[in-house]
């Protein structure tokens, strides 16, 4: 029997010939220099509230940060508690947020659990749709735009993009910026949103393959908004752990060669499922950038439990996503395992047509 399906249920699940579609955790190395620290690191005291001075200074040296300073950041717990920090920074319970579908699946249940209401607004083929945008943003207390995205791997456009700062600024309204795989972009250079209230998420997790030391960081020249984030984290998690932090400023010093040789890995991994799939049958649109792919499928929710059970894959619901009629595969892993899920996952159509 079919039980309630959540991703807890395929969260860690390695090994044992299972081929894993499910989590969107990088399987390829992070750098080497940031083990390097390891064997002589001796700083084991509390940290600073706002993140480690050293870090901060690396990170507003970025060009993208150009004319930022250290007190423009937060480094938090990963990306997620960058997110949940900076919702109750700015919302409180009974505030609407903006959502675009699909979306993130914690996203809804993170605003839910501080009694905001989320909003959505729909795309087009994963691209925003800016007249039903326009209507749905007009109060709402902020809007969280995710590109790329995750689930989808779409880029928002940037004409898009320049409309919603325009709005947002114009109607005083928070732009959240969910940039985690900005720097695993196949069409583009990343277009980063600006403004006067404009909170910019990213982290350490995907473009360094470094999910588990959880280094995520929120910027932002709102200095309102990052000292109530700053005031919030005082009282719930206090610092992030110090020793990842100086791991991270580690990865700050590489090279933007190890990157741009990273994308290539996932640019061909994204062309080798993305084609797979539509020789299958399956309709999807074609990721421009992070590692997912969306594809429709007939029954969605027996698909993912008969996968799982039957044939050793593990997907993930489209519905968690927003996107009912849909199912999500992270490509993190490499192609001869793409490969054998695909072989899988065709063996399940045939079973079921």
């Amino acid at each position: 029997m079919q039980e309630k399906l959540s991703p807890s249920m395929f969260i860690g699940i390695q090994g044992d010939d299972y081929i894993s579609f499910g989590s969107g955790q990088p399987d390829l190395p992070p750098p080497e220099r940031v083990f390097k620290i390891l064997p002589d690191y001796r700083q084991f005291k509390y940290g600073l509230i706002q993140g480690q001075e050293n870090l901060r200074n690396a990170l507003s040296k970025q060009n993208q940060f150009k004319g930022s300073d250290k007190d423009s950041f937060v480094i938090t717990n990963g990306a997620s508690e960058a997110l949940d920090l900076t919702f109750r920074a700015i919302c409180k319970p009974g505030d609407k947020i903006l959502f675009h579908k699909p979306y993130y699946y914690s996203y809804i249940p993170m605003a839910k659990l501080s009694s905001f209401e989320p909003v959505f607004t729909e795309t087009i083929k994963g691209k925003i749709d800016f007249d039903d945008f326009d209507k749905k943003v007009r109060d709402c207390k902020c809007v969280l735009i995710n590109s790329p995205s995750n689930p989808t791997g779409r880029v928002q456009d940037v004409n898009t993009l320049k409309k919603i700062e325009k709005l947002c600024a114009d109607l005083d309204i928070t732009i959240i910026s969910d940039e985690v795989y900005k720097d695993l972009i196949y069409i583009r250079e990343n277009y980063m949103l600006s403004g006067p209230h404009v909170v910019t998420i990213n982290s350490f997790s995907k473009t360094f393959a470094m999910c588990g030391l959880r280094v995520g960081y929120l910027y932002s020249n709102d200095k309102k908004i990052i000292h109530d984030v700053i005031e919030l984290k005082t009282h719930t998690s206090m610092n992030t752990s110090i020793l990842s932090q100086e791991m991270a400023y580690e990865a700050t010093k590489v090279p933007r060669e190890y990157i741009k040789d990273q994308v290539k890995i996932w640019e061909k991994r994204r062309d080798f499922i993305y084609e797979g799939l539509q020789k299958l049958g399956l309709d999807l649109w074609k990721p421009e950038g992070a590692f997912y792919v969306l594809p429709k499928i007939d029954n969605p929710k027996d698909a993912v439990w008969n996968l799982f059970k039957k044939h050793k894959v593990i997907t993930y619901l489209g519905e968690w996503f927003g996107a009912p009629d849909r199912i999500r595969l992270s490509y993190a892993l490499d192609v001869e395992k793409i490969e054998e899920g695909l072989k899988r996952l065709e063996k399940y159509l045939k079973e079921t047509s």
